[in-house]
């Protein structure tokens, strides 16, 4: 999925008691692991930000000169 074609449905809007039971639990156990931790990732990356410059680690080259004896 691609951050820039998620929307979020601003219009639906659900008010409940905190005590109450939530009722996503048996929605997310109708999904499978893998669609769990592909939601997991996508929320990681709307609340962190994601840059695909620097989705990876950064590489550092650095030359040291030896003195010579």
């Amino acid at each position: 999925m691609n951050l820039d074609e998620i929307r979020v449905d601003r219009t639906v809007l659900t008010v409940a008691n905190l005590h109450d039971e939530p009722d996503d639990k048996a929605f997310w156990l109708s999904k499978t692991p893998e669609e769990r931790l592909q939601m997991t990732e996508l929320l990681r990356q709307i609340n962190y930000g994601y840059d695909p410059a620097t989705a990876r680690l950064q590489r550092v080259l650095t030359i040291a000169k030896r003195e010579r004896r």
